[in-house]
C-alpha cells in the first residue's frame, strides 16, 4: 500500500430523525449517551448532509451510491441490479434485475406484512422453490434470497426492459393489494414483455409459497407465512467505473446488509461479510468495529455500515434507535483512541433520515463529523442535529462529504493546471 493516509467512514444507517416528544423533544442521537461521538465532534469538525440535495428523499441504494462517491443522478441503474451484486449474481446483457421481498398476503390478497415478520429462517429453502422457473414465455427465472427477507429476482430472456412499474405498496400501504405491474412506457413492447412475466411470476410465486412446508412450520408457529413475493427497482447491469480506478486507492467495506455489500462490490471495495453481521438490531455491533480496525491494516479507505438505526427507525422502536446508537458509540471508542495513537481519520456519516414517528425516509439532513490529523476544528461540543447545524463543514453533499475525506488522505487530484 502506497503512503496516502487512511480513513474509517462510518455510516449508521437511517441515524437522522426529527424531535420526540417523549425524549423531552430531543432526537434519539440527541437523547443518546455519546461520548466518543461527542469527542469525534468536539475535536473534530461537523456539519449537515443532504444524501443528494436539499428536499430529496432517497432510497438505501442512492444515499449509500452517493456516499461512495457516485452522482446517482448519473449513475442509478435500478436498486435491482445491486442487490444482484449483493448476493454475488453476474447479470448478463439483457437481465432485467428487481429487488424483491418475502411478504405476506392474507386470504382476500392483501399485503399485511411487507417483510413477513422480517423473516431469517427458511429463506434459502423457500429461494430454491423460485429459482430455475421457467414462464410461459420463455423467460427463465433466477431467484436468490438474501438479507432476511430480502431477495432477488433476475428475467433472462429476450426483448425485456426494465421500464416497469413495482408491486410492493411501500411501507405507508401495507393493508392495500399489491400493485400490478405494468409498462412505464406506453406501446413499447419489451417493457409489456417484461410486466407480463414479472406478473404471471408473482402468480405462480405465490401459489408455490403459500403450500412450501416452511410456511407451514411458520403458521403452526404462529408467524406470518412468506407466501408472496413483492417486487421493486428494476434495472440492468450498467458499466461503471470504480472508486478504486477513480482515485487509485484501496477500498473494503464491513457490511451485513446485501444492498450495502452489492454497491462496494460495484465501486471495487473488498467486502468483509460474517454471519453474525445481520443487518438488523443484533447484529455483532463489536466485531464489526474491531474488523474495520483490522481492514485499515491494508487498505486507504475502510466504510463500516451499521443498519440496526434504519431497523429501529421503520419500527418506530424510538426506545431501541437510542439504545443502538449507544451500543455503536461504546464499539467506537477503541477506534478513536486508535486513531489518535495511528493518526487516521475517522468519518461518522448516514445515508439518509429515517424519523421513528414517520418510520420512513425524509428529506432531513443528516449529520456528519470529521476527525483526524490537520482537521480544522470548529467549536461545537456534541454530536447530534441541531448541534451541527452550526459545525464548520456547513451544509454539504453527500459526494462533498466523500472527497472532503478523500482529500484529507491525499487522493484526490487538482482541478485545472
Amino acid at each position: 500500500m502506497s503512503n496516502t493516509r487512511r480513513a474509517l467512514v462510518v455510516i449508521l444507517d437511517g441515524l437522522g430523525d426529527r424531535p420526540i416528544a417523549a425524549l423531552g423533544g430531543k432526537t434519539p442521537l440527541e437523547f443518546a449517551r455519546t461520548p466518543t461521538l461527542d469527542r469525534i465532534a468536539r475535536e473534530g469538525v461537523t456539519g449537515l448532509m443532504d444524501p443528494l440535495a436539499p428536499g430529496v428523499r432517497v432510497g438505501t441504494d442512492v444515499g449509500h451510491l452517493a456516499l461512495f462517491g457516485y452522482n446517482p443522478m448519473r449513475v442509478y441503474w435500478g436498486r435491482g441490479p445491486i442487490e444482484a451484486a449483493g448476493v454475488g449474481i453476474a447479470l448478463r446483457a439483457g437481465d432485467v434485475a428487481f429487488r424483491a421481498n418475502f411478504a405476506t398476503l392474507n386470504d382476500a390478497g392483501v399485503v399485511v406484512d411487507r417483510r413477513a415478520g422480517r423473516i431469517r429462517e427458511g429463506t434459502e429453502e423457500l429461494a430454491a422453490a423460485l429459482d430455475k422457473m421457467r414462464l410461459s414465455d420463455g423467460t427463465e427465472v433466477v431467484f436468490r434470497a438474501a438479507t432476511e427477507h430480502r431477495a432477488v429476482l433476475v428475467l433472462r430472456g429476450e426483448r425485456l426492459s426494465p421500464l416497469v412499474t413495482d408491486s410492493d405498496p411501500g411501507p405507508l400501504h401495507e393493508g392495500e393489494r399489491p400493485r400490478p405491474i405494468r409498462a412505464r412506457v406506453a406501446g413499447s413492447s419489451a417493457a409489456e414483455r417484461t410486466a407480463a412475466a414479472a406478473t404471471e411470476f408473482s402468480i405462480r410465486a405465490h401459489h408455490i409459497l403459500k403450500e412450501h412446508p416452511v410456511n407451514r412450520r411458520r403458521i403452526e408457529r404462529g408467524l406470518p407465512p412468506a407466501n408472496y413475493v413483492l417486487l421493486r427497482g428494476a434495472g440492468i447491469k450498467r458499466p461503471m467505473r470504480s472508486l478504486a480506478e477513480r482515485f487509485n486507492i484501496q477500498g473494503a467495506c464491513i457490511a451485513g446488509e446485501s444492498t450495502i455489500v452489492g454497491i462496494a462490490r460495484m465501486t471495487g471495495f473488498d467486502v468483509v461479510k460474517k454471519p453474525t453481521f445481520t443487518a438488523n438490531l443484533d447484529t455483532d455491533v463489536e466485531g464489526k468495529a474491531a474488523a474495520a480496525k483490522e481492514a485499515l491494516n491494508n487498505h486507504h479507505l475502510v466504510v463500516v455500515h451499521y443498519k440496526g438505526t434504519d431497523i429501529a427507525s421503520h419500527d418506530g422502536l424510538v426506545d431501541q434507535k437510542v439504545a443502538y446508537i449507544e451500543r455503536v458509540d461504546r464499539a467506537l471508542a477503541p477506534l478513536f483512541e486508535a486513531a489518535k495513537k495511528d493518526g487516521f481519520y475517522i468519518a461518522i456519516t448516514s445515508d439518509h433520515s429515517t424519523p421513528c414517528q414517520l418510520r420512513e425516509h425524509s428529506a432531513d439532513p443528516v449529520p456528519v463529523a470529521l476527525f483526524g490529523p490537520d482537521v480544522l476544528t470548529d467549536d461545537v461540543e456534541c454530536f447530534g442535529e441541531r448541534w451541527c447545524m452550526r459545525g464548520g463543514l456547513g451544509r454539504i453533499t453527500a459526494n462533498a462529504f466523500l472527497l472532503t475525506v478523500l482529500d484529507y488522505i491525499g487522493a484526490t487530484y487538482r482541478f485545472g493546471s
